[in-house]
């Protein structure tokens, strides 16, 4: 369909949006251009400034080379013997010739050792005598014989040779030179002896050819010409005739190299320098600028004609690509204007075709997303029903149990089953960060994840993993693969753990779990479920968030009740005096008989309980007023005690009130009972004490022979005990002959009898009688238990 472009009237519509795009992608590519000019003139501009660079260093390397020899045969000149001795040491006549004589043979061979060097002499002014190799000649000869050339004069070379410059480099030149008629000289100034006698000078000479071959790679390689300078950044070599301009030798920096950027010769150059490492030389190399511009403007030509061809192709596939992909989008619009024109939502457009195709969409996966989510949530709530009749032993149902057990894709590994139950233990506490959600959400939220771990984590150990809710609980039926019993329930175990402690660490979620044994076919899921169940009762006993596995329960034999008079008896009298101290150690040796160190059931447990509340409501009944001011501070601890989950909160109630107590019977025992009579009578009861603890297997230590001993009626001494005490005289006697028969007869192998006479009884069978009353149990038992 053709498309009218009559852009104005299509400013709303894609098109329009769509040619803006094209054209702001157009800039992209000049962007690049020009970035990438500027790029590649910054290279071409490091590369040539790297490679000049490095064939100034070449120059400096090779002329530092000759000049280095020149500077080693001018040190061994200086030092030489002979000349030292000629030059210092007054001579006679025939010695001094003799040994100059001497000094023109040795030359030879330093001529022979020295082979880049061309030529070289020692001026002796007290003689005006030049030492030449193979001969000496005076000064007239010897200028006449190397340097007149017309171009020094014998004055101005006199004046070069006798400077006191110790170091100078000039150009001289060389009437014997077979190459170049220009030699780089270095005159060395010997240095003054005693005296005012006159020394003289080592003057060392290379031809300016061996320097130009390598200036001129410079020169082939650059265009550029190449200087080298003196101390003074005076021009020693160069191959060209033009002069370096003052304001670059005033830029001249002390740095080892560096650039400069000046004119030379009315044009823009660049100028490179680099101090000789052996001598105080300067090389210097100057370039025109234009001559690395010339591959900058090729570089720029290039860019303008990539650009030029690159916006004109980008403006006829543009055209092109714009009228074939709007046909798709008009006919995709007409479409769905009118699926929206029978839905009754009217085609009215707002915005550009895409706007409406896109509100179009999104109202139709709305839709198909809310019916998929209901669907998921009958989906969710059905499997969990039919799950929880599994739970519960209803197999029957108007569907097969497999058919359904497919249809809520759920796939069974094997016959074997087990249950883990999770109880959420305060699930106010459970941290979701996500804001304002309901509680009810979030409780809701809270199952899916434990939902979602647990079953990953049944996975992950190679096993199926289902969870339903159930009874305020969730409960996930295990499906196992493989493995023997004892393996199956390490990895339960394992899970059980995974999860409590992840579940807590991310989400301070508290949980209570217990754990079936594990069960085969489908109807032994609710037996497993029953046993979760049974097993969820002992978190009376073993506290909140435990992992209680049921077949651990089972392990060892239930103890039986331990809670006899006597120690109620003993538990009311202590409380009676308020001797909070003792009365918590009844409280907890009752508390640790009965379960601390063994299995007791959930049953004897509540009645224990139970049993405690009475014998807390009893004493209170007796101690008469305090009844009245006790309830009235507590007037809710009984129904506190009664709704304890577990029998460390309901310890903890117990001791809070045992406290409160004791306390009140204390400070009332206190204020009806003068002090100096209570701290007669309590030092009394201590010496009893002692004396019982001394004596206790004196076979005729009782009642009687205590108050003969402490001069006092037996019936009254009796008395008083039990009113400071709360326990009888005699049962204070036989308790601390248990203790002790108990100590031996767990670290001994003495025979029962002999340890009851040890302890002080007459006869076995008394000694029997009254440790089963203590103890609740023989003492034969006794010591069974303890092995």
């Amino acid at each position: 369909m053709p498309i009218k472009m009559n852009l104005w009237k299509k400013r709303k519509s894609v098109i329009f949006t769509w040619l803006i795009s094209y054209s702001a992608v157009f800039i992209i590519p000049i962007l690049m251009s020009l970035i990438l000019y500027r790029e590649s003139s910054n290279t071409l501009r490091g590369e040539i400034h790297r490679a000049n660079d490095t064939m100034l260093q070449q120059v400096r390397e090779t002329i530092d080379t000759q000049i280095e020899m020149m500077q080693r045969l001018s040190m061994e000149l200086t030092w030489n013997t002979r000349i030292q001795s000629l030059i210092y040491t007054r001579m006679s006549s025939s010695d001094e010739q003799y040994t100059a004589y001497l000094i023109a043979k040795e030359f030879l061979m330093y001529q022979t050792s020295y082979a880049n060097v061309d030529q070289f002499y020692v001026t002796w002014e007290a003689e005006n005598t030049v030492l030449l190799p193979g001969s000496t000649r005076d000064y007239q000869a010897g200028f006449e014989t190397m340097h007149d050339t017309g171009m020094i004069s014998y004055a101005d070379w006199l004046k070069l040779v006798k400077m006191n410059r110790s170091t100078t480099f000039t150009v001289l030149p060389r009437k014997d030179s077979a190459y170049s008629k220009q030699s780089l000289a270095l005159i060395t100034r010997l240095p003054a002896g005693s005296g005012s006698r006159p020394t003289g000078s080592v003057v060392v000479m290379a031809d300016v050819e061996r320097f130009n071959k390598a200036i001129a790679k410079v020169q082939s390689f650059s265009g550029g010409n190449v200087y080298v300078l003196d101390e003074a950044h005076k021009v020693l070599l160069s191959n060209t005739s033009t002069g370096l301009p003052p304001s670059i030798l005033d830029q001249l920096g002390s740095t080892e190299s560096g650039v400069i950027y000046n004119k030379t010769s009315d044009e823009q150059s660049e100028i490179y320098y680099l101090n000789s490492d052996v001598s105080k030389l300067t090389y210097i190399s100057v370039i025109p600028s234009k001559v690395y511009w010339q591959k900058a403007v090729y570089v720029r030509n290039v860019m303008y004609v990539s650009v030029a061809i690159s916006l004109i192709g980008a403006a006829i596939l543009t055209l092109f690509f714009m009228r074939r992909n709007y046909s798709p989008i008009q006919r995709l619009v007409q479409v769905l204007a009118r699926a929206e024109g029978t839905r009754g939502r009217g085609s009215q457009q707002e915005g550009n075709e895409l706007s409406f195709i896109h509100r179009a969409v999104s109202d139709t996966l709305s839709e198909k997303e809310a019916i998929r989510v209901q669907l998921q949530q009958q989906h969710n709530m059905l499997r969990s029903n039919m799950l929880a009749r599994l739970l519960k032993g209803r197999l029957d149902g108007p569907i097969p149990l497999r058919e359904s057990l497919n249809s809520h894709q759920i796939e069974l590994l094997s016959d074997d089953f087990a249950v883990i139950l999770f109880f959420m233990e305060a699930p106010e506490e459970v941290s979701i960060s996500i804001s304002s959600i309901s509680v009810h959400e979030k409780s809701r939220l809270a199952q899916f994840i434990l939902t979602n771990v647990v079953e990953e984590l049944a996975g992950m150990h190679g096993h199926r993993g289902y969870v339903a809710e159930i009874d305020d609980m969730l409960a996930c039926i295990v499906n196992f693969s493989s493995g023997d019993a004892d393996e199956r329930m390490q990895q339960l175990v394992s899970i059980s753990e995974e999860a409590q402690q992840f579940l807590l660490e991310r989400y301070r979620m508290k949980l209570t779990l217990s754990i079936s044994r594990a069960h085969s076919t489908i109807a032994g899921i609710e037996q497993a479920y029953q046993e979760a169940l049974d097993a969820m009762e002992y978190k009376l006993v073993f506290g909140k968030q435990q992992i209680i596995a049921y077949e651990q329960l089972h392990k060892e034999p239930m103890t039986g009740y331990y809670y006899p008079l006597q120690i109620e008896q003993r538990l009311m009298n202590f409380i009676k005096i308020g001797d909070l101290a003792r009365a918590r150690e009844v409280l907890d040796e009752v508390i640790d008989r009965n379960y601390g160190k063994s299995m007791t059931s959930v049953t004897l447990v509540r009645c224990l309980m139970f049993n405690l509340i009475s014998t807390m409501m009893k004493t209170i009944h007796e101690l008469g007023e305090v009844e009245e001011s006790f309830l009235a501070k507590h007037p809710n601890w009984m129904e506190t005690m009664a709704s304890s989950d577990t029998v460390k909160e309901m310890v903890e109630q117990l001791n809070l009130l045992l406290e409160d107590v004791c306390v009140y019977t204390a400070a009332k025992l206190d204020v009806n009972i003068s002090k100096s009579r209570a701290e007669s009578l309590r030092e009394l009861i201590h010496k009893v004490n002692v004396y019982v603890e001394t004596h206790y297997q004196d076979m005729d230590l009782n009642v009687g022979l205590l108050g003969e001993q402490f001069q006092m009626k037996a019936s009254y001494l009796s008395k008083l005990y039990k009113e400071q005490t709360g326990e009888g005289l005699l049962d204070y006697i036989n308790r601390v002959r248990i203790e002790q028969a108990k100590a031996l007869l767990g670290f001994t192998d003495q025979p029962i009898v002999d340890i009851g006479k040890l302890v002080g009884f007459n006869e076995a069978a008394t000694f029997i009688r009254v440790f089963k009353k203590f103890e609740g149990i023989t003492p034969g038992k006794f010591r069974d238990l303890r092995e």
